[in-house]
């Protein structure tokens, strides 16, 4: 097997990524390595490349998600993982996907329905699984009003998997047009906050804590705020009024604070999540490629253009 692989090098004085040759990872007994066949670029990618809040040294491997084939296992992984085809999401604070392979924990792979390309599948892990720790923090109310702030990648991804839960689900966008909505199931399309009319269960923000706590006034007694973007510091409603339960959604947390348990669970649901990609049942775009020399190209595609890129390998 290859001893060095080339990959995307984080370079801290420059706040930007170089392609290097490296040597290849050394697997921990519950790791495989799994060899990219295609990379996704999420906001977070760019935004940490930029401003590198975590410190990350020179050499470091940016990028979270990545779908390809696993290639070698650790120690006290089965060689049965062995050619099976998986998606994953990374730990930003480890290396992660903008590499020719990457280690990663068993426990963090997702594998991938027969119908379904590598390319697709890592354009999916960061914004469908934080759509679905969406969904999952507020109690399935059939028929309940929901209300979600900003239609982009995950909300796209979100407002599908809460039709399905049964919820009437309206959005507040400038640029969602009445086919997408039609397609996506949405119900009203409000342009703005001021143009609202009805009161909700629950809502959700993908735009700012500040765009969240507007939201506030929307929602009936007992209703539920969903921040994807930061989070709102301080209730808005005072105590013991309409009693307004805030959450806060952080994917990447669960690296450092996610057990097995938590794991396992995401992982299994995320698998569901894939089949239903596959079969149509849940729609996505498709992203914009890349080739692996391109990687510069694709984080100036995602931050300028706020559609999804995936770089092949």
């Amino acid at each position: 097997m290859r001893t060095q692989h080339s990959t995307w090098a984080y370079q801290p004085e420059q706040r930007n990524v170089l392609l290097a040759t490296q040597t290849l990872p050394t697997l921990l007994a519950n790791q495989v390595l799994v060899q990219n066949q295609a990379i996704g670029i999420n906001p977070v990618d760019w935004k940490f490349i930029q401003a590198n809040p975590i410190d990350w040294q020179e050499g470091h491997i940016p990028g979270v998600d990545g779908a390809g084939i696993v290639v070698a296992v650790g120690d006290d992984v089965d060689k049965a993982w062995l050619g099976q085809p998986v998606a994953y999401h990374a730990a930003l604070a480890q290396h992660g996907s903008f590499a020719e392979h990457t280690p990663v924990y068993l426990n963090r792979l997702m594998k991938l329905p027969k119908a379904m390309s590598a390319t697709l599948a890592a354009a999916l892990p960061c914004p469908m699984l934080t759509a679905w720790q969406a969904v999952e923090k507020i109690p399935q109310k059939s028929a309940h009003r929901v209300l979600i702030s900003g239609l982009g990648a995950v909300t796209k991804l979100l407002a599908q998997m809460l039709v399905q839960r049964g919820f009437v689900v309206d959005v507040i966008s400038k640029s969602c047009t009445p086919d997408l909505a039609q397609k996506l199931g949405i119900n009203t399309v409000y342009r703005q906050l001021e143009d609202v009319e009805n009161k909700y269960f629950a809502a959700y923000d993908a735009v700012s804590p500040e765009s969240a706590a507007c939201l506030v006034s929307q929602l009936r007694a007992n209703g539920h705020l969903v921040c994807i973007q930061g989070r709102v510091e301080q209730p808005v409603d005072a105590p013991f009024t309409t009693n307004i339960s805030y959450h806060e959604i952080a994917l990447g947390a669960l690296h450092n604070f996610g057990d097995e348990q938590d794991w396992a669970q995401l992982m299994s649901d995320g698998e569901t999540l894939l089949a239903q990609v596959a079969s149509g049942s849940i729609l996505v775009e498709s992203p914009q490629q890349f080739h692996f020399d391109s990687m510069l190209d694709a984080l100036e595609h995602s931050q300028h253009s706020k559609q999804k890129s995936v770089v092949t390998v």
